[in-house]
């Protein structure tokens, strides 16, 4: 891999495959750039596809955090990916493309694919009493318990949780545990920023799965109507863990569409 300096000088470690307009792959939680190879491999074709490890993972640096560092850290990997590049994100790490965007990164295209705010009473709630936890497992160095927190509130059920924990993937989980707090960190109090996002200029596509939570289907319904030139599209059958195969196309036609009619006005 590639490796470039952020801002704070962390090495933020990348990789680039393919020919044709830059695209950057955002990663989300306990995600590295080997996780979004499935993706940046059906995409390659058409796109020149960045991925990248977070700060914290795989091979890039682990310098001091927050949703400030994680932002220059992207704005490095734009820059390196060349003019023009387009950014898709994934879950939180879609939260993290749309806080760069609203930050001002020049990014003239923009995807997501449920980004998981939990806006509504509720929500906030379990937001909130879910940030407490992770940050009390953490400083007590509970990464199994992180983990597990993360998956069960997303939606795993226990009996796959506990197959996850004997198997080989648990250590690499642990690995990133304490980049849960990144991640939590980028979705605020689980609210929709609909003032901030309201400055986003970037062409903007809204996706979720149909099979997905009607709270997530909602959520991302209500991220698409607070930003001023974004769309929504529901992919039948798919749920968060969104298979590659049915969302490349979809990124593929966005993205190609739309670079051709920038290009063209």
């Amino acid at each position: 891999m590639d490796r470039i300096l952020s801002a704070d000088s962390t090495p933020i470690a990348y990789r680039r495959q393919g020919e044709g307009p830059p695209l950057v792959l955002v990663g989300g939680a306990l995600s590295t750039a080997a996780t979004d190879a499935p993706l940046a491999a059906l995409l390659a074709s058409r796109f020149t596809v960045v991925t990248y490890d977070r700060r914290g993972r795989g091979a890039s640096g682990s310098g001091a955090d927050g949703v400030r560092r994680e932002i220059e850290d992207l704005a490095a990997v734009v820059g390196a990916a060349g003019t023009g590049a387009s950014v898709f994100g994934m879950s939180s790490g879609g939260a993290l493309a749309l806080e760069a965007a609203a930050s001002g990164l020049p990014v003239g295209l923009l995807a997501v694919y449920e980004p998981p705010y939990t806006p509504g009473a509720s929500g906030l709630l379990f937001k909130a009493r879910c940030t407490e936890r992770l940050h009390r497992l953490l400083a007590a160095g509970d990464r199994a318990g992180a983990v597990e927190l993360f998956l069960t509130a997303t939606g795993v059920d226990p009996a796959t949780v506990a197959r996850m924990r004997r198997a080989p993937l648990w250590a690499g989980l642990e690995a990133l545990a304490h980049t849960l707090a990144y991640d939590d960190a980028l979705l605020g109090d689980g609210a929709i920023p609909a003032e901030r996002f309201a400055t986003v200029t970037a062409r903007t596509l809204v996706v979720c799965g149909g099979f997905s939570s009607a709270r997530a289907r909602a959520s991302t319904r209500t991220l698409a109507e607070a930003l001023p030139r974004a769309r929504h599209r529901t992919l039948t059958g798919q749920m968060r863990e969104v298979a590659p195969q049915v969302l490349a196309p979809v990124l593929a036609d966005f993205f190609a569409r739309d670079v051709y009619v920038r290009q063209a006005s």
